[in-house]
């Protein structure tokens, strides 16, 4: 940890990792109500699912300048900006009374949800360093990666009260994360550091960051790893009720194991932090994930569908995925030091790219069988895998 710092590690760990997890809690949590919100605003599934994509790609689009905003105006200033424009469009939500208000509300969401997310990584690499700041990103990547596996678990109690109440919470969450910010971070880009912001500045600053091989090969294999896991999230309705005959208010039977996955990798890469090279801990990783991969395969071709075998799978996957996370962002993260915040962007960028992608195209492709997801985990991996292979820090460089 940098000098300077009054707040604990451990404090500061917490309030960034609730950033950070604000935007999967905001894609994730209302996933159990498709059904009751087709009947309640009086609108087909595809519509339903296409607030999903109303949210995603705004957000895609919009991390790209959270970071270089923040770069310019400070940090705690674009998170205030971001987290009070999501309260209320989280409001909005929640009192929409047909489809079209609800794709308006969720893309304003999608717009400002990404503030946290961004400013969050950036500062871990403001505040800490060496194997400190990968145990920080390790438990920031954890919440991260939780969110999107407890959040249908909270959206299914919620929605025992009413699918309003799962909107009025995201307000809540993202009103409780903004009082924390604002009141034990410090401010990591003071006005003698700051950049100016502009259209110029940004793409020439993005041109740098997309013109470094490095970079590109980080940040697509963490996006790769994640999109993973992700697409089980995306696909819950259909695999975990049409597949594996569960209700919606049994999400809990996928997401509990998944998140138990997630704890566990980002313990041992707190553990491995400092006591073994980022090389070996990321092959490490990726050998684990592609045993566990097969081993998906094999069991969605050679068994019937059963929640027990066809969820085990993706928790152990979650293991490897939470390992090599916290040292693949930051190793992206300080390759451009001076840019920090725009890094962080682009690496959102790339890893909410890749869950649009997702959501919007292989998804609704792969979402037939639980074979279907099998074949498309592996998939990532594999270009995850194919993609990491040519870095640096792969090969010890």
């Amino acid at each position: 940890m940098k000098s300077g710092m009054k707040t604990s590690p451990n404090v500061l760990a917490l309030v960034l990792a609730s950033l950070a997890a604000l935007a999967p809690f905001a894609i994730d949590t209302y996933l159990p109500a498709f059904p009751t919100l087709e009947g309640d605003l009086h609108a087909t599934t595809v519509q339903i699912q296409q607030s999903l994509t109303f949210y995603l790609l705004p957000y895609a689009l919009m991390t790209l300048w959270h970071g270089a905003i923040s770069d310019s105006i400070g940090r705690i200033t674009t998170i205030k900006w971001g987290l009070g424009v999501f309260v209320l469009a989280s409001i909005g939500c929640a009192f929409a009374p047909n489809v079209e208000s609800l794709w308006f509300f969720r893309a304003l969401q999608g717009m400002s949800g990404g503030a946290g997310n961004v400013v969050a990584r950036a500062m871990v690499r403001d505040l800490f360093e060496g194997p400190q700041a990968q145990r920080v990103m390790a438990t920031v990547q954890m919440l991260f990666g939780i969110a999107p596996a407890v959040a249908p678990i909270i959206g299914g109690v919620l929605l025992g009260i009413h699918w309003q109440a799962i909107f009025i919470f995201l307000a809540l969450y993202a009103a409780l994360s903004l009082w924390a910010a604002v009141r034990y971070l410090p401010e990591t880009m003071p006005p003698a550091k700051r950049l100016p912001l502009s259209a110029h500045q940004v793409i020439k600053d993005y041109r740098l960051i997309f013109g470094d091989k490095e970079f590109n090969y980080l940040v697509f294999s963490v996006g790769a790893n994640f999109a993973g896991f992700f697409l089980y999230v995306l696909a819950s309705p259909v695999f975990l009720v049409k597949h594996l005959g569960l209700n919606q208010h049994q999400f809990g039977w996928m997401f509990i194991p998944t998140v138990c996955g997630m704890v566990l990798g980002s313990y041992l890469a707190k553990r491995a932090a400092g006591r073994y090279s980022r090389q070996k801990v990321v092959q490490a990783a990726y050998a684990w994930m592609a045993a566990i991969a097969l081993l998906n395969v094999v069991i969605c071709f050679a068994l019937p569908a059963n929640p027990i075998y066809n969820i085990a799978p993706i928790a152990l996957f979650n293991v490897g995925m939470a390992l090599a996370m916290p040292v693949l962002s930051l190793a992206a993260l300080d390759r451009h030091p001076k840019i920090r915040g725009t890094a962080a962007s682009g690496q959102a960028f790339i890893q909410m790219l890749l869950s649009t992608v997702s959501a919007g195209l292989i998804v609704p492709l792969v979402w037939y069988a639980p074979s279907g997801l099998a074949l498309a985990m592996a998939g990532y991996l594999t270009f995850g895998w194919v993609v990491i292979r040519k870095s640096h820090l792969w090969n010890g460089a």
